[in-house]
């Protein structure tokens, strides 16, 4: 077992590691780095970002409890815990990753004899990829701007979802969050989707403060880490032109989007 202070010291620690850990167990309210950040640090390094993660804190409202599991935690455990629950807890994580391990290593090899060049995409997927632009009202709070496809379901509440996301990011950062572009992808369990959030903002007299916060979101049944990577990149480009306010087509950039699910990848096994 090797142990760290705090979650910045963690990085440090696994970047001295030469083996990957099994496991990873962190507190939330640490200094330095809490626990929100060393996850999101974690999640967005291809050599760790496919360890099981538990978070264990004192932190015990149901609102925390779901906020950890949202960010795509494995697992939420409360303080105090019974020491038997909790070894029981990591050996099942660990039993669950090495056989998610050979899993993905059996599924390489026999998509690698098969995989193709032409595009693969399920209709029924592409039908749920959504592309949302909310931004900060003074009054109301997270407005939902904008959305493509303009047809989606009626019972799809993107307004729900948009707040929803734009609360999560409040938790995470504070009021004063949006000081520079950040990106985040968050599972919305109660929704059954996963979002990839790209926030940002720009100086305007107009608003409050003085500038305009802004969250644009990508809405998709399952966003892999590779994925998200691609998306940033996408939403960086959107956001040099949102940051200048030019005009810009959503319907362009929703395919642009689209087209990082059609292309082949390995679908690979992810522990829950």
């Amino acid at each position: 077992v090797i142990t760290a202070n705090n979650g910045k010291e963690g990085l440090k620690v696994l970047s001295e590691l030469k083996d990957c850990p099994d496991l990873i167990i962190s507190d939330i309210m640490m200094p330095e780095m809490n626990g929100y950040d060393f996850f999101d640090a974690v999640s967005n390094n291809p050599t760790y970002c496919h360890v099981p993660f538990i978070f264990l804190s004192a932190l015990d409202s149901p609102e925390d409890i779901r906020l950890g599991k949202m960010l795509g935690a494995d697992d939420y455990l409360t303080k105090p815990i019974n020491e038997d629950d909790l070894l029981a807890t990591i050996a099942g994580k660990i039993k669950r990753s090495k056989n998610t391990d050979l899993i993905n290593k059996k599924i390489n090899e026999i998509y690698a004899s098969y995989v193709s060049e032409k595009k693969i995409i399920y209709k029924e997927q592409k039908d749920l990829i959504v592309l949302m632009e909310v931004v900060w009202d003074d009054v109301i709070g997270p407005k939902l701007e904008n959305y493509f496809p303009k047809d989606i379901e009626s019972d799809f509440p993107l307004d729900k979802i948009g707040s929803q996301l734009y609360d999560v990011i409040s938790s995470i950062y504070g009021q004063d969050y949006i000081t520079r572009a950040e990106g985040l992808l968050i599972n919305v369990q109660n929704f059954n989707i996963m979002s990839y959030v790209f926030f940002d903002s720009y100086l305007d007299k107009s608003f409050r403060g003085g500038s305009k916060d802004y969250m644009l979101s990508l809405i998709a049944p399952k966003i892999t880490y590779f994925q998200s990577l691609i998306i940033k990149q996408v939403f960086l480009e959107l956001s040099s032109i949102y940051k200048k306010q030019e005009i810009w087509d959503i319907e362009e950039f929703w395919n642009k989007f689209s087209d990082i699910f059609t292309k082949p990848s390995l679908i690979l096994a992810n522990s829950e």
